[in-house]
């Protein structure tokens, strides 16, 4: 959104630090994956930003594209969202019987190493203030892509999730 986070900052004693921003409510949603090679152990990043809300045919949109990308069977871990469930994925997951969709437990962020990456992304964005929504827009692309090129933060990701590692 562009109402930055908040985090703990440094400033003057007695003067607390004032960080002026919009109260404007426009926001961009993003979808993302972390994803492990299970024989190399190579990760990488994989995400799609819209000015809208994300549904069940950008899901699918996103499944499509991830399966694009990586080879042999596919394993997606995720949460027990709404816009992950219903036809339009059961249909897509009749024609790509390499993909294969498991759901961690309801109210378990801890398990989702994908989390780790909301959390380094949003860091970059603490006590800021982008303008507009292209701003916005350019600052998450620019982080993602650098997250996405840095295997040790991502490596990070998977290791402080409660997932158990198959990196061990």
């Amino acid at each position: 959104m562009l109402i930055p986070p908040v985090r703990k900052t440094w400033g003057l004693r007695g003067k607390t630090p004032i960080h002026p921003c919009h109260q404007l409510h426009d926001r961009i949603s993003v979808i993302s994956a972390l994803t492990a090679s299970p024989v190399r152990k190579r990760l990488g990043l994989y995400f799609n930003l819209y000015l809208d809300n994300i549904s069940q045919p950008e899901v699918r949109d996103f499944l499509r594209y991830l399966l694009q990308h990586l080879r042999g069977p596919v394993i997606v871990i995720w949460d027990n969202g709404r816009i992950h469930k219903g036809k339009l994925i059961r249909e897509f997951l009749r024609q790509y019987p390499r993909l294969h969709l498991e759901a961690l437990p309801p109210y378990a962020p801890e398990l989702n190493p994908d989390e780790g990456v909301w959390s380094q992304t949003k860091n970059t964005l603490a006590n800021g203030r982008p303008d507009t929504v292209a701003e916005l827009w350019w600052h998450l692309r620019d982080t993602l892509d650098a997250l996405a090129f840095n295997p040790p933060s991502l490596r990070a990701c998977i290791h402080n999730s409660e997932l158990p590692s198959f990196f061990d």
